[in-house]
């Protein structure tokens, strides 16, 4: 099977709950080595990008008649993780309430603000609840652009509560394009150096080394 495109917020959690694989066994094929060197995180992709999905090969088990048999099936469903921070400082052991695909969970985050939970290999949002359903937060599941896409730095900038019009930004275009050749405007130069020196980094502007170190900790 020749490789495909990925589309528009896919991830290969995604993608491989709607072809039936466990998500490794997709990314850990030989034929993604260049996409696993290009991304690193098998959930941030970029639309368009090539992956190779396998045929699928259906998998035949012996068993004895008469009797009942369970089977699990692996990498199913996915765990997201996050780090929730009220006024810079971790939102530690804070009760919630988590919906996604139509159920709800109980939970609350550890002593460091994070939160961790199962969700659908193919879920494309949920909701986090506070303060007894007073204080909703939407979130986006897969859809986080790599951090080489213009679009994929103003997704980090909004998830760490940097915000600016970014209708400026067209699809496809570099971060640095957008950053450092000024395609952004002076309010996204702003933003970034804002969340450089909030994270004690040197506020030029620029996405150096540091900067998009600092993004991936905070947002991957």
């Amino acid at each position: 099977m020749p490789k495909q495109k990925v589309g528009e917020n896919e991830s290969c959690s995604s993608l491989a709950k709607k072809k039936g694989f466990y998500w490794k066994t997709i990314w850990e094929h030989g034929e993604n080595a260049a996409l696993r060197e290009k991304r690193k995180d098998p959930n941030v992709l970029a639309a368009d990008d090539d992956i190779f999905i396998p045929d699928l090969v259906p998998k035949e088990v012996s068993k004895g008649t008469e009797a009942k048999h369970s089977f699990v099936r692996k990498g199913e469903p996915t765990e997201i993780k996050m780090q929730l921070l009220e006024l810079g400082e971790p939102r530690k052991n804070a009760p919630y309430i988590f919906e996604c695909n139509g159920k709800s969970k109980n939970g609350q985050t550890d002593g460091e603000g994070i939160l961790k939970q199962f969700v659908p290999g193919d879920a494309k949002s949920a909701r986090l609840l506070f303060k007894d359903g007073t204080e909703i937060h939407n979130l986006r599941i897969g859809s986080l652009d790599p951090h080489d896409l213009a679009t994929g730095i103003v997704q980090r900038l909004n998830n760490c509560g940097f915000k600016f019009n970014a209708s400026s930004i067209k699809k496809g275009m570099s971060a640095k394009e957008a950053f450092e050749e000024g395609k952004v405007g002076n309010k996204g130069v702003r933003a970034l150096k804002n969340f450089q020196a909030q994270n004690g980094l040197e506020a030029n502007g620029k996405l150096d080394g540091a900067t998009i170190a600092k993004f991936e900790e905070l947002c991957k």
